[in-house]
C-alpha cells in the first residue's frame, strides 16, 4: 500500500504520516530504485495506533515507550504508560469542569444583576485558580514507587507510624459493612490490603493509587480488583459510581487544603448514599500536635519527629467539622494515640 492509500484508509494526511517516519514511530519499506513507501498490514495498524494514542494527548516519546512495549508484548509496561496518560487526561477533564462550572456561576452573576460584577467575577476566577493548584502543586515526595516491594513488609516493622494496622482495616471493614452487590473505592491503596479484605467478602473493588508499583503489587495480589493511577484530587471515575469509599495511612500525604478538595472529589464518584470511611494518622487538636511533637524531641526521637513534620496529619475535629457541613453524620473511634477512624453517612 502506498503513502496515498494509507493516508485515505486513515483519514489522515501523507504529511503527517511523513512527521510520524520522521520521528521513528513508523518504519514503511521502500521500493528499491524510487524509494516508494509501502506499508503492510503490520505498518497500517501500527500507524494506526499511533494516530489513536495521539489522540488521546500523548507525548511521541511516550507512543514510542508504549509501541516499544507492545511489541515487546509487555503487557504490564504498556499498561503502566496507557494508565499514566489516562491519569492526566482525567486532571484535564476535572480542570475543564471546574473552568465550566466557574463560567456557569459568572453567567448567573451578570443574568442576576443585569451588569457585569467585576468583584464578584474576579473572587470566582481566583478561586477557580487556587483549585487548580491545588489539584497540581502535589509531589510524591516519598518515593512511593520505590517502596512498594518493602511495602508490606515495612507495615509489619514499623511501629510507629503502622502501630494497630490490622486492627484499623478490620474496624473499616466492619463499620462499612457493605451489602451484596454494591461497589467500593480504595483511595491510596498501596499494595491492595485493604481492598483485598472486601473482595474476600465477595463485594466488587476498585482501587486508586497515584504510584504505579504499588498498583502493580496490588494487582498480582488480588487478580479480581480493578485498579486505576490517581490520587485524592482527581479521583479517575466518573459521578456516582461508588457505593462507598475507604482510605487508610494514606490522607495524610496532602495538605489540609487539598483535603477539602479530596473530600469533595469523593463526594463526586460516590453514590447518593455512598458512605465514606477513613482510618488515619491524626491528632486530636492543635494543642496535641504541639505536645506530641515536644515530646518526641525531648525523648531524642528528631528522627520521628521531622518525619511527622514531612506529613499532614489531620486535627480531627477539623475533618469532622466537614463532614458536618456537608450534610454527614459521623461515627468517630480513637485506636491509638495518633490513629482515628472516622465513618461518615450522608443525611438526605
Amino acid at each position: 500500500m502506498k503513502i496515498k492509500d494509507a493516508a485515505a484508509k486513515l483519514n489522515i494526511s501523507p504529511r503527517a504520516i511523513r512527521f510520524y517516519e520522521e520521528k521513528g514511530l513508523i518504519a514503511p519499506a521502500k521500493q528499491v530504485g524510487n524509494q516508494y513507501r509501502s506499508f503492510s498490514e503490520k505498518e497500517i495498524w501500527r500507524l494506526q495506533t499511533v494516530i489513536s494514542l495521539r489522540e488521546a494527548g500523548m507525548t511521541i516519546e511516550d507512543i514510542k515507550k508504549a509501541l516499544a512495549q507492545a511489541e515487546n508484548i509487555d503487557q504490564e509496561e504498556l499498561l503502566y504508560y496507557l494508565e499514566m496518560q489516562r491519569s492526566v487526561m482525567f486532571s484535564q477533564w476535572l480542570e475543564l469542569k471546574q473552568i465550566i462550572e466557574t463560567t456557569d456561576r459568572m453567567i448567573e452573576l451578570v443574568r442576576k444583576r443585569a451588569s457585569l460584577p467585576l468583584d464578584d467575577i474576579f473572587v470566582l476566577a481566583d478561586g477557580s485558580k487556587k483549585l487548580r493548584e491545588l489539584r497540581t502543586n502535589w509531589t510524591d515526595k516519598w518515593n512511593f514507587d520505590h517502596q512498594a516491594l518493602t511495602h508490606d513488609e515495612r507495615i509489619l516493622n514499623d511501629a510507629n507510624e503502622y502501630k494497630d494496622y490490622d486492627q484499623a482495616l478490620r474496624q473499616v471493614v466492619q463499620w462499612v459493612a457493605p451489602k451484596a452487590g454494591e461497589r467500593g473505592l480504595d483511595i491510596g491503596t498501596g499494595t491492595g490490603n485493604l481492598a483485598g479484605k472486601f473482595l474476600l467478602q465477595g463485594i466488587r473493588m476498585a482501587a486508586v493509587d497515584q504510584s504505579m508499583e504499588m498498583l502493580k503489587q496490588a494487582s498480582r495480589k488480588y487478580a479480581g480488583l480493578e485498579v486505576k493511577r490517581g490520587n485524592f484530587l482527581a479521583i479517575p471515575y466518573m459521578d456516582g459510581q461508588f457505593d462507598f469509599i475507604v482510605t487508610t495511612f494514606a490522607l495524610h500525604h496532602i495538605t489540609d487544603e487539598q483535603k477539602q478538595l479530596a473530600l469533595g472529589e469523593m463526594r463526586r464518584v460516590l453514590k447518593p448514599h455512598g458512605t465514606i470511611c477513613i482510618a488515619d494518622l491524626m491528632f486530636e487538636n492543635a494543642s496535641h500536635r504541639d505536645a506530641y511533637l515536644t515530646s518526641l524531641n525531648e525523648q531524642g526521637h528528631t528522627g520521628l519527629a521531622d518525619a511527622v513534620q514531612n506529613k499532614y496529619y489531620s486535627v480531627c475535629p477539623s475533618l469532622l467539622q466537614w463532614f458536618e457541613d456537608n450534610g454527614y453524620i459521623t461515627k468517630h473511634r480513637q485506636i491509638n494515640e495518633l490513629l482515628h477512624i472516622v465513618y461518615a453517612v450522608p443525611i438526605r
